[in-house]
C-alpha cells in the first residue's frame, strides 16, 4: 500500500508493506539441519520529498525493512528472529544543470541481526546488532541523444555494536564502492 500526497512543491509519501515467507529446507546431507520456519513482516515507510525548482529537489526518506538471506539460519538458529529488522534512513538532494543530474545523499542502516559469512564452513551466521553510516554520490552526463555517461560513488563505515572498539568491524564488508559506464543508444 502506498500513497502520494502532493502540496505544492511539498511531497508526502506513506507507505506499508507487508511480506510473508515460508522457509522450506531440506538438507540432505545432515537431515537434522532439515526443518520449516514462516515469517510475517510489515514494513512501513515515509518518504518526505520537496520541490525547491524544476531543477532541485531535497528529500529524507525512512523506512523499515528486514535482513535475512539464508533459509539456514532462519530455520537452524532457534534464538534468531527470522526476520531481523532493518531501520533505514537517508536525506540527500538531486539536481539538474544542463545535460548534468548530480544526486548527494547521507544515510544509515541499523540491522537487528548481521549475517556474517563463514568460509571454512560455507554457511553464514547471525553475528550480532550492526550500523552502517555513508554518503553516495551519483552523476549522469548526456552528451546527446544517444551518448551518455553515468557514476555512483559509495562511502559506507559499518560496524558491530556489541562489541569494543578495537573488534567491531564487520567482516568482507566494502567501504568503497563505484560503478561508471558509457552508454550508446544505437536505435531510436
Amino acid at each position: 500500500v502506498n500513497e502520494t500526497i502532493e502540496i505544492n512543491d511539498f511531497v508526502i509519501n506513506p507507505g506499508l508493506r507487508v511480506d510473508y515467507f515460508n522457509f522450506n529446507l531440506t538438507d540432505d546431507l545432515n537431515d537434522s539441519l532439515s526443518g520449516n520456519r514462516s515469517a510475517v513482516k510489515f514494513a512501513p515507510k515515509l518518504n518526505l520529498f520537496y520541490n525547491i525548482s524544476n531543477k532541485t529537489q531535497v528529500y529524507i526518506k525512512s523506512g523499515i525493512g528486514f535482513h535475512s538471506n539464508d533459509a539456514r539460519v532462519a530455520v537452524n538458529v532457534p534464538d534468531q528472529q527470522t526476520l531481523p529488522s532493518a531501520y533505514g534512513l537517508e536525506t540527500g538532494t538531486s539536481f539538474s544543470a544542463g545535460n548534468a543530474i548530480i544526486g548527494i545523499s547521507l544515510w544509515s542502516l541499523f540491522l537487528e541481526s548481521e549475517l556474517v559469512y563463514v568460509g571454512d564452513e560455507a554457511v553464514v551466521e547471525p553475528s550480532g546488532k550492526t550500523e552502517r553510516i555513508g554518503l553516495d554520490f551519483t552523476g549522469r552526463y548526456q552528451f546527446n541523444d544517444w551518448f551518455w555517461a553515468d557514476l555512483d560513488l559509495n562511502y559506507a563505515k559499518g560496524k558491530f555494536l556489541d562489541e569494543p572498539d578495537d573488534a567491531n568491524r564487520i567482516p568482507l564488508a566494502p567501504v568503497l564502492t563505484s560503478a561508471g559506464g558509457l552508454s550508446v543508444k544505437l536505435i531510436n
